[in-house]
């Protein structure tokens, strides 16, 4: 199928597409990458497809920053629904930008560092967890270029997600889950657990290794998408059994116990560790 110049790998809007837009998304010919600005369906998604996308729905003096800059980098933000927008951040005063096929971004680490300002908590720490998973930035230079934000009234609370940051945690739920941890007053926990059995070896994504009763504590996130079907939660089970055998008390953890009011998370970790937990809830 022959393409106007727009469609030929090139990011376009809702406006330039014109009638012919439902038809070419009714098609599978085209996909939405933002709110209202479109690629062709095989286009590869690049950091550089993303930045001219952007650039779509910006002025043309503006820098990409916070989420959107985040979202050209492939810094997640937030994990609770996946068909959310990305929202549309610029400034004309930005901090350290890079080049990306001729638009200008927030570079990584000045991303963060917005990611941490401005960010809900929960969402902030996953999103340094991540950053620093990517090997992009490091804490020092975070903390550096927070100390430009001296001023901001959320300096403090993004010095503590930056200090609270660990490059082990591998997904949203994991970061959510030591942030609930650390709220309740409970010790920083260890990530990625290794466990060593007779046949095999598990990972744990946190625990407290030190023995209580000759038994330890490991907490396991389990997301919707892995852990929800018959067979799959069988399987856990069947892990769970032979971790118990190994002297180790699992905590699963679900998304729904990380949103909300009630603390049986905080309760339960709080009467293993012989520790009451700091409450109410922060988020």
């Amino acid at each position: 199928m022959s393409f106007p110049p727009f469609f030929c790998g090139l990011p376009f809007t809702t406006r330039q597409a014109g009638k012919k837009l439902n038809w070419l998304l009714g098609g599978g010919e085209v996909r939405q990458v933002l709110k209202g600005v479109y690629v062709a369906t095989e286009t590869p998604d690049t950091p550089e497809l993303r930045a001219a996308a952007a650039a779509l729905v910006i002025p043309a003096d503006g820098v990409a920053r916070a989420e959107t800059a985040a979202w050209i980098h492939g810094i997640p933000t937030a994990a609770l629904n996946a068909s959310d927008q990305v929202p549309i951040r610029w400034t004309r005063n930005p901090a350290d930008t890079v080049n990306l096929g001729g638009y200008r971004v927030t570079n990584p680490p000045a991303t963060g560092v917005e990611l941490a300002l401005h960010l809900p908590r929960p969402f902030a720490l996953a999103s340094i967890d991540a950053l620093l998973r990517s090997g992009r930035a490091d804490r020092a230079t975070l903390e550096a270029l927070l100390d430009k934000y001296e001023a901001h009234q959320a300096q403090l609370r993004a010095r503590q997600i930056i200090k609270h940051a660990d490059p082990r945690a591998e997904s949203p739920g994991e970061s959510w889950l030591r942030l609930r941890l650390l709220d309740a007053g409970f010790t920083k926990p260890d990530l990625q657990v290794q466990v060593n059995g007779p046949t095999r070896d598990y990972r744990l994504d946190l625990g407290y290794p030190d023995p209580v009763d000759g038994v330890r504590l490991g907490l396991e996130y389990d997301s919707d998408r892995w852990h929800s079907k018959d067979h799959q939660q069988t399987r856990d089970a069947s892990r769970r059994t032979e971790l118990a055998a190994l002297n180790w008390h699992i905590i699963p953890v679900r998304r729904t116990d990380l949103w909300g009011s009630y603390p049986a998370l905080e309760l339960a970790v709080g009467a293993f560790l012989c520790t009451w937990p700091r409450l109410p809830r922060r988020w």
